[in-house]
C-alpha cells in the first residue's frame, strides 16, 4: 500500500508499477468475481436495458434488522421519497457496541457501486461492508439506494444523493436511533460508481445556495469525501485499459462502455461531463472553496485506475486536499471481499485514518 498526497511528495509515484495480472487470489473470490462478471455479461441486454429478473437470481439481498447483529451493528430503511422510490438504509451502532468516548458520531453518506444500472443498498455485500464501516469506523452509515440506469439517467443519481443530504439535514436520522450524530461531520463515500457520484454530489453541494434548512435543523457539512476506485472515463483508452483488458476480473472495456452509455443521456458520448471530469477533453469543473478534502483508492489491478489519479490530479491542480492510496495488488471491488488482506487495510488504517484526520474539533 502506498499513499501519496499534495503535500510534497510526487501523487501516484506507485502508478508506475506495472503488474504483470491478478494477484493470487483465494478460489472463494475468483468464483464470486467471475459469478459477478458473469451475471453482469447475461443482464446487460444489446439494446441499453437490463434484464432485472435475471440479475435478481444472482443478487442477494439482505433485509434491514432493528436487532443487532454480533458486533452490534443495526439497521434500518428510511423512505426519503417514496414517489420516486428513493430510500436509504441507515446503519449504526447499538448502544451497547458504541463506546468510542465520542459525544457524537460522525455520519458516512454512502453510495454503491454497479455500473450506474445495477445492485442496491440492500445487495449483500454492500449491507455486509456497510456493517463494516459502522463498526469499524464508529460512524452512522447511511447507504443511499439511489434511481439505477437506465430507466433513470443522468442526472437522477446525483439528484438522489442531493436530495438525501437535505433529507438528513431536514429530518436527521430515524428517532429510534438513540446514538447521537454530527451532521457538521459528514462524510461522503463511494466505490466504483458510487465513487463518481460522491465527487458530482459533493460538488453541487457545495456550489448550490439552496442546502441550508431551517436554522432549528442541523445543517449538513461536508467534511471528506472518499472515493474507491472511483468510476471515470472518456473515449480516450488509457494504457491502463488496454493492458488489463482481458485480464482483470470483473471491470473490463465492452462493460464500462455499455454502463456509460446506460446512464449517460441519449447520444452523448463518453467525454461527457458526468463521466470525464479531468479536462483533457473539455473544461474542468469548477470547485468552490468548500469542495472538502478528498482521498482516491486506486487498485493496481483495476483498469480503471489512470482516470483515477487523472481526477486527484485534477484536484490538486485546483488547489484542493486529496490524499491518493494507492494498492498495487488489488482489483476493481477489492474491498467487497473481506477474505482479502487489502480490504481489511482499507477501513481500519486508511479510511479511519483519514476520517479522524479531517474530523473538526470539538
Amino acid at each position: 500500500m502506498t499513499s501519496t498526497g499534495n503535500g510534497g511528495e510526487k501523487m501516484g509515484a506507485a502508478a508506475k508499477k506495472k503488474g504483470q495480472g491478478p494477484a493470487s487470489l483465494p478460489w472463494t473470490v475468483r468464483f464470486q468475481a467471475l459469478a459477478l462478471s458473469a451475471a453482469c455479461d447475461m443482464s446487460q441486454r444489446r439494446d441499453g436495458t437490463v434484464n432485472r429478473f435475471l440479475f435478481s437470481l444472482v443478487d442477494r439481498q439482505t433485509r434491514a434488522s432493528s436487532r443487532p447483529d454480533a458486533r452490534g451493528v443495526r439497521s434500518a430503511d428510511v423512505a426519503v421519497d417514496a414517489s420516486r422510490g428513493l430510500w436509504a438504509r441507515v446503519f449504526s451502532p447499538s448502544e451497547e457496541a458504541e463506546q468510542t468516548g465520542q459525544a457524537s458520531l460522525p455520519v458516512v453518506v454512502y453510495f454503491h457501486g454497479g455500473g450506474f444500472a445495477l445492485l442496491s443498498a440492500a445487495s449483500t455485500p454492500f449491507d455486509a461492508m456497510c456493517r463494516r464501516f459502522c463498526r469499524d469506523l464508529g460512524a452512522v452509515v447511511v447507504s443511499v439506494n439511489y434511481r439505477l440506469a437506465p430507466e433513470h439517467r443522468y442526472p437522477a443519481a446525483y439528484d438522489d444523493g442531493e436530495d438525501v443530504l437535505r433529507y438528513l439535514g431536514a429530518t436527521g436520522l430515524p428517532v429510534d436511533i438513540s446514538i447521537p450524530v454530527d451532521l457538521s461531520r459528514c462524510f461522503l463515500a463511494g466505490n466504483s460508481a458510487g465513487g463518481n457520484i460522491v465527487h458530482h454530489v459533493a460538488h453541487r453541494w457545495t456550489t448550490s445556495s439552496d442546502k441550508s434548512p431551517s436554522n432549528k435543523n442541523p445543517v449538513v457539512r461536508l467534511a471528506g469525501i472518499i472515493l474507491l476506485q472511483p468510476f471515470f472515463g472518456g473515449e480516450e483508452r488509457t494504457e491502463a485499459e488496454l493492458r488489463l483488458e482481458g485480464v482483470a476480473p470483473i471491470v473490463n472495456m465492452r462493460l464500462s462502455d455499455w454502463s456509460l452509455r446506460a446512464f449517460l443521456p441519449e447520444g452523448a458520448d463518453r467525454n461527457h461531463p458526468a463521466a470525464h471530469v479531468t479536462g483533457e477533453a473539455g473544461p474542468e469543473p469548477e470547485l468552490q472553496d468548500a469542495f472538502p478534502p478528498a482521498m482516491v483508492v486506486v487498485g493496481g489491478l483495476d483498469p480503471l485506475q489512470d482516470w483515477q489519479r487523472r481526477y486527484a490530479s485534477m484536484l490538486q491542480r485546483k488547489g484542493k486536499a486529496v490524499q491518493v492510496v494507492e494498492f498495487p495488488d488489488a482489483i476493481h471491488g477489492f474491498y467487497m471481499f473481506p477474505e482479502l488482506p487489502d480490504a481489511g487495510k482499507l477501513v481500519n488504517d486508511v479510511m479511519a485514518t483519514f476520517i479522524e484526520t479531517n474530523t473538526p474539533d470539538h
